[in-house]
This record gives C-alpha cells, sequence and structure tokens, in this order.
C-alpha cells in the first residue's frame, strides 16, 4: 500500500536530455516534485548536454545508462532493460514516470519487471502520426501492447490525448492533460539581447533589419534543411533580412554547408545553444516552426509568451493553441512553400504582423506555468494511488492496492 500523503520516492526516465521540449519538461517536473517533498532520480541515457544537466536541482539523484540510447538499436536496448530493472529494484520508487517512444517502452517494460507500484507515461508526441506505414504499425502494435501496464498517461495538449485514445492507446479515464510548463514571466518580460547588433552580424551604420526566429533541435524531423531551400527566394525580397537558427544537433554540419552553398551565409546565423532563448524571442519580429511531426511544442507557447506572431506548419495538436490569422500562420505540413510565402507576407506588411503580435501577447497561457505543472502531476500521482483513476488495468493478473 502507498500512501499518497507521504512523500513518494519517483524515478523520471527519459533517453537523452539535450535541451529538447520534453528533455526540459522532464527537467521541470523532478524539480517541481523534489521541491515539494519527495525524492526524486533522474534516469537518462548517456546523450546529454551540460547546460541541461546544470539546470536539475542538485536534491535530483542523477543515475545514468549509457545503454539507454535513443535510435532502435536491438543489442543496447535489450541491455538498457536489463540495466532498468536493475535500477528499479535498487532505487525502489513508487513511481515510475517515463517520458518519449523510446524510454516509455523500455521504462514501462522494466518497471511492470521490477513490480513498480505505479507506472506513468508522458506523452510529448504521438509516435505513430506523421510518420510512414510501417513506423506508424509498429508503434501502434507497440503501444497498445503497453497501455495494458500504464496506470496513467500525461500529455501535453487535449489533442494528443483524442489521438491517443482514437487509436487505442489507453483509455479516456487514464489520460491527463498536464501542459508542458515553463517560466511565463521570463518570457512574458523578456528583452533582446545587449549585443543583437553582433549577433546579426551589423555594422555601426546598417539600420535594423527584419529578424526571424526558429528555436529547434538540428534533427530532420525539424526541416532546418528544407527551409533553407526556401530563404534564397525570401532573401531576394528582403536582401537585409536576418534568420536566426537556435540550437544544436546531428545535422549541424550539414545545415552549415547547406547555408555556404546557397550563399545565404550573410541573412543566415547559427547561434548554436543560446543560454536566454526568451532574448531571442523578443529579437524577433516573426517566430517560426517547420516541424513536420511533432506533439504541441512548447516553444510555440514560448514564442506566443514573447508577444510575437508565429508561423507553425499544421501539426496534429497545434489548434489547441494557435489560431490561423488570429496569432499567427497555419500553412499545411507538407507545404514549405507555403510556409515561405507566410514569412513573405507578414514582412510584407506591418500592419497584420503588429496584430498577429499582439494577440499573441495575449494569448491565454496560464496552463504552461512551471508551478502549476508540478501540482498538476502530483494530483494524478495521487489520484491513480487513491483510486479516482482505475489501477485494475486490462490483461494484467495482479492490480496495485490503494
Amino acid at each position: 500500500m502507498i500512501d499518497a500523503l507521504q512523500p513518494l520516492r519517483i524515478a523520471h526516465v527519459i533517453t537523452r536530455l539535450i535541451n529538447g521540449g520534453a528533455d526540459e519538461n522532464t527537467v521541470i517536473s523532478c524539480n517541481q516534485a523534489v521541491r515539494s517533498g519527495h525524492a526524486v532520480m533522474l534516469v537518462h541515457g548517456a546523450q546529454t548536454r551540460s547546460e541541461i544537466l546544470a539546470t536539475v536541482d542538485p536534491r535530483v539523484e542523477i543515475v545514468e545508462l549509457p545503454s539507454l540510447v535513443r535510435p532502435i538499436a536491438p543489442l543496447s536496448d535489450v541491455k538498457a532493460l536489463g540495466d532498468l530493472v536493475r535500477t528499479f529494484r535498487r532505487l525502489r520508487p513508487d513511481v515510475v514516470h517515463t517520458h518519449t517512444s523510446k524510454a516509455g517502452i523500455l521504462g514501462r517494460l522494466a518497471a511492470q519487471a521490477a513490480s513498480v507500484p505505479l507506472v506513468i507515461h508522458g506523452v510529448h508526441i504521438v509516435p505513430f502520426v506523421n510518420v510512414g506505414r510501417l513506423e506508424t504499425y509498429a508503434y501502434l502494435r507497440a503501444e497498445r501492447a503497453l497501455q495494458r501496464m500504464t496506470h496513467a498517461f500525461i500529455d501535453v495538449s487535449p489533442g494528443m490525448r483524442d489521438l491517443c485514445v482514437e487509436a487505442g492507446v489507453g483509455t479516456a479515464e487514464r489520460h491527463h492533460v498536464v501542459e508542458s510548463g515553463f517560466d511565463l514571466s521570463l518570457f512574458r518580460n523578456a528583452t533582446e539581447p545587449e549585443d543583437w547588433p553582433d549577433l546579426l552580424r551589423l555594422a555601426p551604420e546598417d539600420p535594423r533589419p527584419p529578424v526571424v526566429v526558429m528555436l529547434a533541435v538540428f534533427e530532420a524531423r525539424k526541416r532546418h534543411l528544407e527551409c533553407l531551400e526556401r530563404l534564397p527566394r525570401i532573401v531576394a525580397r528582403f536582401p537585409e533580412a536576418r534568420f536566426v537558427f537556435a540550437g544544436d544537433g546531428k545535422l549541424r554540419n550539414a545545415i552549415d554547408a547547406r547555408i555556404k552553398t546557397l550563399g545565404i551565409e550573410r541573412n543566415v546565423i547559427l547561434t548554436g545553444f543560446h543560454p536566454h532563448p526568451e532574448q531571442l524571442i523578443a529579437l524577433a519580429d516573426i517566430c517560426l516552426l517547420a516541424s513536420a511531426s511533432e506533439g504541441l511544442p512548447r516553444v510555440l507557447m514560448q514564442y506566443l509568451a514573447g508577444g510575437r506572431p508565429v508561423i507553425a506548419t499544421d501539426l496534429p495538436c497545434i489548434g489547441d493553441v494557435l489560431r490561423h490569422d488570429v496569432n499567427g500562420l497555419v500553412p499545411r505540413s507538407d507545404d514549405l512553400d507555403g510556409l515561405a510565402d507566410a514569412v513573405v507576407a507578414l514582412l510584407e506588411d506591418p500592419a497584420r504582423r503588429a496584430r498577429l503580435a499582439h494577440a499573441a501577447g495575449t494569448t491565454e497561457l496560464s496552463k504552461w506555468d512551471a508551478a502549476r505543472m508540478g501540482e498538476r502531476l502530483e494530483a494524478v500521482y495521487a489520484d491513480v494511488m487513491r483510486g479516482r483513476v482505475p489501477q485494475r488495468l486490462p490483461g494484467r493478473r495482479e492490480a496495485v492496492t490503494s
């Protein structure tokens, strides 16, 4: 029996910590829980960045498992499963809370093998949407099987929840929407970087140019390379425009090479990891998101909190917060030419840009406050333990008692 009113031992599991939205969500979840008096463990793979590790509360116990990797790797995955089982048996958590698809698969299997009382899965992206048929089939089979050992799902948006329930991944009563929190006030009150002329590579006499900002990990699904292919025609219309791509990742060299091939080195700035993304948003005239697949990316809310008009591709859950021609523009996901056209349209029309910016800044975002996220996560744990959410899962021989 677990007394939900007493401090818990909570193990969060994620494959990597590299400044992505799910990674930051996981760290904030850990920090909020440890500040509430719980004993918290953060179990992650070897792919990390020092900047995000530095944001983890020192009271959180960090456990690195080199075998836990993001790509499908059968030998490493089998080892990671065994490592996770041994880790859970040693740590004896009351709750295992997994994040992202790969950690969700291995973490939930290991939690069941280690007889962890409560298993929670965080749905940051729906892995069977906007992928090929084989991936859709594989992910659906895996998620439908794993839902039998999942006491509750934490979805970052209502749209995410609905996609899962409609696909038979968990019942509606086991899905809980908890928006991915961050420090709202930081983005609402941000100012541009003091060194912005140097960042934009301006000479002292140069006027301020139009600035388009995209914050995204340099991965294929973010489509930086495809965006770059459309930039020359935008630059032909606005030769002084600057495109600031903040982030890093395995495509950094390919992106840099493509910029040079296209001859747009003057117009495209790669900042790498930037310690103050809120300042880059404050610098922007337009914020961009070109992803092929996402959940409801937290950076979208950060753009809006900064009061900037957003141009974002039509992702499955984006309508939960972004309204076309109200606080941004939403071209079709498969139409990056349309995304480029939208950039041109807003750069050509300052009045429209100002209207969208005003609506962005007044978008209701209180659900994304970090402290509120921590409180709502605790409420889900408590509801499951107290029996307000059914604990007897289909196909399980034993149920957790409360």
